[in-house]
């Protein structure tokens, strides 16, 4: 279970978006966190984190298990 707490502006954009697709608001989340670049974009967001807060670097492949 994943829940979310998003001011009322960003759901009315949501709904908007869904809408156009014809999802609802829940269905466009899940797609959208599981669309096939979200891996790639989690690692490179997770190789971001460790260089800002000056990690060794370990590869993404060894943080994201």
């Amino acid at each position: 279970m994943l829940s979310l707490r998003i001011d009322g502006e960003l759901l009315d954009r949501m709904r908007q978006h869904a809408a156009k697709r014809g999802m609802s608001v829940q269905e466009y989340v899940v797609r959208t966190l599981i669309r096939e670049d979200f891996d790639e974009r989690f690692h490179a967001s997770l190789d971001e984190t460790a260089a800002f807060y000056d990690e060794p670097g370990t590869p993404s492949d060894a943080r994201a298990r």
